[in-house]
């Protein structure tokens, strides 16, 4: 670690510090205020961040990232569009800070109340997505924290024009510029000086691969929101109607193939299977993704034999698993084995077992004849999502504003002294 680095970071540490003091009591029509304004700019300036986006797509391609990377790194319009939207969105939702989320009065007189209060100060690490940028900025600070933001280098260019546009949409608005900032370095020395400033970053989020999370979770010093893998499935039972369950397993598994919430894993009952016939298979066959399927599955032609390591893994891409079970607890058993605690969906009339599948299984989402598509915060009222958690500590699941914040005890007396 070079001393220059080092003194960089502990630079944008201290200035976010200074920032989160002043934004735990900034006014939520600032705040909202600098976000409007920063989705305008970002609308404003879309055909210089599709330039931008141009550089890492090169950059990108020459570093060989995979095609659902490649995805996770695209900007067109469109995409531009959902980032304006996301900040607009966040904007729009009520703000959490000063929140009273319980209040109680003691037989002593004191009377207590229970308030949302910011982090402070959130650091976020993330690969690939340059809307991460906008999503993470927006929702940090519509949570009253400051934030420092390292983006993957293959995303440089891409994170530092949207960057700049949530700085323009800070300075309109009154706010300390340092509110938002950006490690503007692609030296990966950066992330591990991250991990260890404990004095400056309350929490780290990080968004990724395995390895990069992986790597967060082993060396953080500072407490991390994260989920490793999203091995998510999909258990199609014996009481799943037909329509939905191809609806649904298709969308679930090839809306976009690299995102958490994209199914690896088809688990179908086997009177399911006997009434039925392959279609769920041979729905995802015509779509074009590799099926691996264990025992009898395996003789559907077009089908690739699965080996054992192929359950249990995060594909990212148009490759699946599928697997025959003998109804809802070898279902469960399946999941706890191989699943990674994200989200899992089951699809069924039968409330029961619906029931079973909810009561039973510990993932962070669970669905019923839905799509795994919509594990997104997003979807889920959030209006952005800064990542997914999977741990029982704070934050789980879709990571929002009201996540980012922690709380504190207001007591009042009067004069009020204990015996």
């Amino acid at each position: 670690m070079t001393t220059s680095l080092s003194s960089q970071m502990a630079a944008l540490g201290d200035a976010a510090r200074n920032a989160a003091a002043e934004l735990a009591f900034a006014s939520s029509e600032r705040k909202y205020a600098a976000l409007i304004s920063a989705a305008d700019a970002v609308w404003a300036r879309r055909e210089a961040i599709i330039d931008a986006n141009c550089e890492d797509l090169v950059y990108g391609e020459e570093k060989g990232l995979s095609p659902a990377m490649m995805d996770r790194l695209l900007l067109n319009e469109a995409r531009i569009r959902g980032i304006v939207d996301g900040l607009r969105a966040v904007a729009a939702q009520k703000d959490p800070v000063g929140e009273v989320i319980s209040e109680w009065a003691q037989p002593s007189g004191l009377k207590i109340r229970r308030v949302r209060t910011p982090l402070g100060v959130i650091g976020v690490i993330y690969e690939s997505r340059p809307n991460v940028t906008a999503d993470a900025g927006a929702l940090c600070l519509k949570a009253g924290n400051a934030v420092i933001l390292r983006g993957g280098s293959e995303s440089f260019h891409s994170s530092t024009a949207i960057h700049a546009c949530l700085v323009e949409g800070l300075r309109a608005a009154n706010l300390p510029e340092a509110a938002i900032q950006l490690v503007p370095t692609r030296d990966r020395a950066a992330v591990s000086e991250m991990l260890t400033m404990v004095n400056h970053i309350d929490v780290i989020v990080p968004r990724g691969g395995k390895g990069l999370v992986g790597l967060v979770q082993r060396e953080a010093r500072v407490p991390v929101f994260a989920h490793l893998e999203g091995i998510v499935h999909v258990y199609a039972d014996r009481d799943a109607d037909l329509d939905k369950a191809r609806r649904i397993v298709l969308n679930s598994k090839t809306r976009r193939t690299g995102i958490c919430g994209a199914a690896e894993c088809l688990l179908i009952d086997w009177q399911f299977y006997t009434k039925h016939g392959a279609v769920l298979i041979e729905d995802l066959l015509a779509a074009g993704c590799e099926v691996r399927a264990e025992g009898e599955l395996a003789k559907i032609p077009g089908t690739v034999r699965a080996q054992p390591e192929d359950f249990g893994h995060e594909f990212l891409d148009k490759i699946i698993a599928v697997k025959l079970v003998d109804g809802i607890d070898a279902a469960i058993s399946h999941i706890r084995t191989y699943g990674s605690n994200h989200t899992d969906a089951i699809l069924t009339e039968n409330d029961a077992t619906a029931a079973r599948f909810f009561e039973r299984l510990d993932s962070a989402i669970l669905m019923r004849n839905a799509s795994t598509q919509f594990a997104d915060g997003g979807e889920f009222g959030m209006g952005a999502e800064i990542g997914i958690a999977t741990g029982k500590l704070h934050a789980r699941g879709p990571v929002g504003a009201e996540q980012l914040t922690s709380f504190k005890y207001l007591v009042e007396g009067d004069g009020t002294i204990r015996s």
